[in-house]
This record gives structure tokens, sequence and C-alpha cells, in this order.
């Protein structure tokens, strides 16, 4: 069984409404303010939280996904770094970050984290193998392509900070 992520599977599964309501206390979105509190986040969701005016407490699957991902670690995703290319042909446009990743059984991809009329924002995620196999890191070459016709700025969120590609 995959080993539940903050980013995939854990942080989806707030709501925008639910990180307000608790911003008295803590940052619902925040990974480190999640782990600190995440004892008193997992009893709260397992009985009434979120409150029944707010659209109801959890599901029990999301309970125990919640409670899974604390007892294996509570795993997150990598910022990675690369090097970024911007082609665009008569049919599409193609983003590719080429790199190496920092151990064997990496994954990565860009992923789309925000958009707007103007910009788009991608993130360069890493995700570490739950067991090491050994080994020589591996080179990628990650491509992301979207309609030729989307002439917004583009940029991409990596290790090193926010970069424009476009």
């Amino acid at each position: 069984m995959r080993t539940p992520v903050f980013e995939l599977h854990i942080r989806p599964m707030i709501r925008a409404i639910d990180r307000e309501h608790m911003r008295f206390a803590f940052d619902l979105w925040d990974y480190d303010q999640i782990v600190q509190h995440a004892d008193d986040v997992a009893a709260r969701v397992a009985v009434d939280m979120p409150p029944t005016n707010s659209g109801g407490p959890w599901p029990d699957e999301w309970v125990q996904l919640f409670r899974r991902w604390m007892t294996t670690g509570f795993k997150r995703l990598e910022l990675g770094s690369a090097q970024y290319t911007w082609n665009q042909s008569t049919t599409a446009v193609t983003l590719q970050a080429t790199g190496t990743y920092p151990a064997a059984g990496y994954k990565g991809w860009l992923q789309l984290e925000s958009e707007t009329d103007t910009e788009k924002t991608y993130v360069l995620y890493f995700e570490a193998p739950d067991n090491h196999p050994g080994g020589p890191p591996e080179d990628f070459n990650i491509r992301e392509r979207y309609s030729a016709t989307d002439n917004r700025t583009i940029f991409i969120r990596d290790n090193a900070g926010t970069h424009q590609i476009h």
C-alpha cells in the first residue's frame, strides 16, 4: 500500500474554509504546524471536525488516511532542482526539466500549483522512495505540455526559488 504524502493526500483534504477557521491556533496548510499538532487534529477529525455547519466531519476513510500518514512518518515531497527549457511548436508548448535525482529510486514531476489569467506556476516535486533500492541516482527528463495558444507567463518553483521560464 502506498505511503501517504502530505502534498498529495493530506493537504487536499483540508479545505480553505477549514484553514481559515483554524488560523487562530495554527495553519492547517503548513506542513510543520500540522505535524506539530497532528495528534490533536487526528482526535478532532475523528469526532466533530469540521463542524456540521461547515460541511461536516471527515469520512472515516480520511481519518484513517490521516492516521496512517502519521504512523508512517509524516512523508512529504521534496522540491527538486533542474535545468529548464520552454519550447513552442505550432500545436503545443513543452516545459522540460532535466537533471539528476538526489538518489536512486526517486520520482519527479512538474505539478501545476496555481494559475491566473496572466500566469501559471508549476512546482518541481521529487518523491523519495519508501525503500531506497541502492545504486546510482538516475537522470530525469520531465515534460509538461499545454496548448500553443496559451501565452501566459510561466514560473517554476523549485528548491532554489521561483524562476520565470517564459
